[in-house]
């Protein structure tokens, strides 16, 4: 490149002298003078570009120098990268050469072992086979000196056989099923006490027993004229508006309101309470009270069922359902208040459910919605407990809680470990002292059926129902009755009381056998 600008230079002065010349134009003299100049600017420029290419080719010698350089490490760095690869691609093979044949020695060892044990087991299978062929030439010679004896056929000895064999086994499995019924007491029942009275302990309820309002007190027996109005027309048009049936008898300062929906009865109740009170009772003024009222009630419903969620910790529950526990408030069950029951199963199945490591606010979410069912706002053929888990599968409610609402009375089978739970916590509730209101003669007819039941048994003398009906004493002979069938007894006893009878709650059945001997010293 810097010898042809050279060249390209000396042609260029070259062409501009003999330019010159040719045109005649200079003296010879100072021709020469121009020549000289000419040369010596050639040779200083000669010179320089010389030395501008010398530059030029120490600079592109150590460019190259340094590239070759460069490129010497780059190819070394490779090398190395390549270099290591391959140690570690080799040192991979090798462990999974070692690996092989440690896989290998093993098969051959796991091989020569199963080859001696299959030595053995033919061998045992050999002997065995004889031993058979033994007991069978045994058996048959038996057989054959039997029917000699006996003079039997093989199938009567055989039923006979089989009949001698039941029996024993029957002894032999109700004496285990004693034995492992009174081991399982000893164990799991302290502990399932322990567990329940633990749970009720730490939940402090009510036992004011809260009854339906189904009376309607007045001031005095002159408002009842004004309520039912010229010809009827006021408590006609009440009775239309709320479907609740008022009852103006001779009771002195009171009236009956009747009505299978509490909803509806509170209602009526309270557009009663306002229009005695205001004093203005005709047709048009009712309708617009009970409007009032039934959307005040509507809003007090809701209300109490977000309260109640909010109490309990309960997230995510349908408006439908907040609005079906919100109805529990005005709906009773034995005299107990069936908002105030579910609060406290829930409480309880919470509590419970801690106690046992199970899922806590499953627990406490199916105990809250275990009586949904209850309060339709339409009849329903279905059961209170089924009905109950339709609503809660309709509304998004977990597979858990659902079969722990449709089996908490045994109407379908529990799944889970949750639906025992909240069984146990709705009878723990249920047969609280003061939870709910009995009768007398029905708590005592209760009592003389479970007694009765206990005379349909042979060689039962007495017995006795205590501690309110939740336990039942049951004595027997001890000349007709044995200390096997005292057991058989007490389990005969529970399985018919638990399948003819209705009670809250368990009974424990007790059988009692004793043996007396007397005697008179003279």
């Amino acid at each position: 490149m810097t010898t042809s600008l050279i060249i390209q230079i000396i042609i260029g002065i070259g062409s501009v002298l003999l330019g010159y010349i040719l045109s005649g134009q200079l003296h010879l003299g100072k021709r020469r003078r121009l020549l000289a100049k000419a040369e010596l600017e050639a040779e200083k420029l000669k010179k320089d570009l010389l030395f501008q290419a010398k530059e030029e080719n120490i600079k592109l010698q150590e460019n190259f120098n340094r590239r070759v350089i460069e490129k010497e490490k780059h190819l070394s760095k490779k090398e190395d990268q390549i270099r290591k690869k391959f140690n570690e691609a080799e040192n991979r093979i090798r462990s999974k050469e070692a690996a092989v044949k440690n896989q290998l020695r093993q098969n051959k060892e796991n091989h020569k072992r199963l080859e001696s044990r299959a030595r053995v087991i033919d061998q045992k299978a050999a002997f065995y086979k004889k031993e058979l062929q033994t007991i069978e030439k045994t058996k048959k010679e038996h057989l054959e000196k039997l029917i000699q004896v006996s003079n039997l056929s093989v199938e009567e000895i055989e039923k006979e056989l089989r009949e001698q064999l039941k029996e024993n086994v029957q002894d032999e499995a109700e004496k285990y099923y004693s034995d492992a019924i009174e081991e399982a007491k000893l164990s799991v029942e302290k502990e399932a006490q322990k567990i329940i009275i633990n749970t009720i302990q730490r939940v402090g309820v009510e036992e004011a027993i809260e009854k339906s309002v189904t009376v309607f007190h007045l001031e005095s027996d002159q408002i009842k004229g004004r309520i039912i109005g010229r010809e009827g027309r006021n408590i006609r048009a009440l009775e239309e508006v709320t479907g609740v049936d008022l009852v103006i008898d001779d009771t002195p300062e009171a009236i009956l309101l009747s009505c299978f929906d509490p909803v509806r009865r509170e209602i009526a109740r309270e557009s009663l309470s306002r229009l005695v009170n205001d004093g203005r009772i005709h047709p048009a003024r009712i309708e617009d009270v009970v409007k009032k009222v039934t959307k005040n009630i509507e809003n007090q419903i809701i209300e109490y069922g977000k309260r109640t969620v909010i109490d309990l910790n309960i997230h995510g529950v349908h408006p439908e359902l907040i609005r079906y526990i919100g109805r529990m408030r005005f709906r009773s069950s034995y005299g107990q208040n069936l908002l105030h029951h579910s609060k406290e199963v829930s409480r309880l199945c919470g509590i419970m459910a801690a106690e046992l490591g199970l899922n806590v606010k499953q627990a406490k979410r199916a105990g809250l919605l275990h009586d949904v069912g209850k309060v339709p706002e339409t009849e329903n053929e279905l059961s209170h407990a089924l009905l109950g888990m339709k609503w809660a599968e309709k509304y998004g409610e977990s597979e858990v809680v659902c079969n722990a609402i449709g089996a908490h009375h045994d109407e379908i089978e529990m799944t889970n470990s949750i639906a025992p739970i909240v069984q146990v916590c709705d009878a723990i509730s249920g047969a609280r002292p003061g939870a709910r209101s009995q009768l007398q003669e029905n708590y005592l007819q209760r009592l003389k059926e479970l007694e009765d039941v206990c005379y349909t048994f042979g060689g039962v003398t007495k017995a006795y129902a205590i501690h309110a009906g939740r336990e039942l004493r049951v004595f027997v002979e001890s000349n007709e009755v044995d200390d096997q069938q005292t057991h058989e007894l007490s389990a005969s006893l529970s399985r018919k009381i638990q399948s003819e009878m209705t009670y809250p709650g368990h009974i424990k059945v007790t059988v009692i056998r004793e043996t007396r001997s007397i005697n008179t010293a003279k």
